[in-house]
């Protein structure tokens, strides 16, 4: 059972591969990426987090996720030192978490509804379970960014969460809350883990970092990097290794 979704302004993809799942089930799916996005859009006027960045909303009168997410937010805030910010510009802005939280979420879901071998896809955060088929593992690509119709690496792992951070997305910008400037060390930040809550964060937080960024994941437990440099060089953390099954070398 595979479904697309255009939504978060990106298309949510799940690929379900066992039998008996009910339909609700991804229904049930999809239907929660559309709420999480009329709760934390930024391009919606209406959503729980314009109202907040308006001044219209208190933090006391939100919802138990919007709650749960600025809790995160705060949390990664600090183990980053800083390099992950949601309040720049004077506004409230957690989409370096959002997406990756809400297809963490999801994946939980289905697992309750008897899923047990998925992938769940938006944009560049990945979340899978199980296996596609037989003795196969997941294959993840990351795409290349600066030619998007290529592949720059290619993970392989059972149960596995992958988040990149770069200039791949509608809207998708990422400022060094350190100097307010765009971070100019590299191309894009992959972190791979057990919770994609964490991984697309922890991704945000290391792309601001540049090469430290490498270091700083590989000292949290679980979690592993790999990076491609402005100056298009391909480094990766010792962890990584085990999940990379191709690496090709960007264009100079």
């Amino acid at each position: 059972m595979v479904r697309a979704e255009p939504v978060m302004g990106t298309v949510v993809t799940v690929d379900i591969r066992d039998e008996g799942v009910p339909d609700a089930a991804v229904d049930g799916a999809i239907a929660w990426f559309h709420e999480v996005d009329a709760t934390f859009s930024t391009y919606r006027a209406e959503s729980e987090i314009s109202r907040i960045s308006r001044g219209e909303l208190g933090r006391s009168d939100c919802s138990a996720e919007v709650h749960e997410v600025l809790g995160l937010c705060a949390e990664v805030t600090r183990r980053s030192g800083g390099c992950f910010d949601i309040h720049l510009g004077g506004g409230l802005d957690p989409s370096g978490l959002v997406k990756g939280w809400s297809v963490q979420r999801a994946a939980e879901m289905l697992q309750g509804s008897g899923a047990r071998n998925f992938f769940i896809g938006a944009g560049g955060d990945v979340v899978t379970r199980g296996r596609p088929a037989g003795e196969q593992r997941w294959r993840v690509g990351i795409r290349h960014p600066e030619l998007g119709d290529r592949v720059a690496a290619v993970l392989e792992a059972g149960d596995l969460a992958v988040a990149t951070s770069g200039a791949y997305e509608r809207g998708e910008h990422i400022v060094d809350p350190r100097t307010g400037r765009a971070p100019v060390g590299l191309l894009s930040m992959t972190v791979a883990g057990p919770s994609l809550t964490y991984a697309d964060a922890f991704a945000t937080a290391a792309f601001v970092m540049g090469e430290e960024g490498l270091a700083w994941v590989a000292g949290i437990d679980g979690y592993h990097a790999l990076a491609i440099t402005a100056d298009r060089r391909m480094v990766w953390t010792p962890g990584m290794e085990m999940l990379l099954l191709r690496a090709t070398s960007p264009p100079g």
